[in-house]
């Protein structure tokens, strides 16, 4: 399976920035909302946020949950929302996406299917790890062998990973059941590439950073919900929504922040025991 190639330039510092935007959770309906968050108003109050902060980034990573209900309108109000940022977006599949609507309605809005960037020093490799209607992730035959093969054609290219799950444990119990169930798989790819430096994922609605082996794991708060960390059963946190800004600098680092949006705005509803 061919896989659509982006070419693109760094800025003039030779840095590749940025945007990650992560489990937006929309619906159809313009008034529903997700464990007492109306998914839409919070998605556009941090919209509003990384406009504010006038945020510097030339790309936009979405890294998956785009839609809660699957619905073509739901990924219509993504693209009509996102359009204020002005800037490019890629893509991928989270566990709650219906992909074929996904893809055909973020195309018909404008925004490329592509899943592999590449610029002067580093490549970013999107993956799908969903499973139809389950909530961990796995990584198919065909994703991996494309994985394989982007690393073989730049192996003198810095290189980001981003997919969906987290492969990596995260410290809370009930949601890493639902991680990346062939992480080992994954590992057993990237282990000759000292070329991988990063993994950015969604799916944990939290800020995470952890290093290990000389790649850092990556993922970064939703625009509504969020859970609490290294909580053992399913429990909400009290902090806002945000998002996250990188710059993948020409030597292979990584700078990185997390913004939430100011105030409390958007507070869940505790009392739920999942969704």
């Amino acid at each position: 399976m061919e896989f659509e190639k982006i070419i693109a330039q760094a800025n003039p510092q030779g840095d590749l920035r940025l945007l990650q935007i992560t489990d937006t959770h929309l619906f159809a309906s313009r008034g529903t909302g997700l464990l007492g968050i109306n998914t839409l108003d919070s998605f556009k109050a941090v919209l509003d946020q990384i406009q504010q902060d006038q945020a510097e980034f030339d790309w936009i990573m979405a890294t998956g949950d785009l839609s809660q209900d699957h619905s073509e309108r739901s990924y219509q109000r993504f693209a009509e929302g996102i359009a204020c940022l002005q800037r490019p977006v890629l893509w991928l599949p989270g566990n709650h996406d219906f992909n074929p609507v996904m893809w055909q309605t973020l195309e018909q809005s404008g925004i490329s299917s592509a899943k592999q960037l590449v610029s002067d020093h580093w490549q970013l490799i999107l993956l799908d790890t969903q499973v139809p209607e389950k909530p961990h992730g796995y990584l198919a035959a065909s994703q991996l062998d494309f994985l394989t093969q982007a690393l073989h054609e730049y192996p003198n290219k810095h290189a980001l990973i981003l997919m969906h799950h987290q492969c990596c444990p995260i410290g809370c119990q009930w949601l890493d059941q639902h991680n990346l169930k062939n992480s080992d798989h994954f590992y057993q790819a990237i282990q000759a590439h000292s070329q991988v430096k990063a993994i950015l994922f969604g799916h944990i609605h939290q800020n995470f950073e952890y290093q290990q082996g000389g790649i850092a794991f990556i993922a970064s708060p939703s625009t509504c919900i969020q859970f609490l960390p290294l909580s053992k059963d399913f429990a909400l946190d009290q902090q806002q929504p945000g998002y996250r800004c990188l710059t993948l600098h020409r030597n292979g680092s990584i700078s990185t922040r997390v913004k939430r949006i100011e105030g409390q705005r958007f507070l869940p509803d505790n009392q739920s025991q999942g969704y």
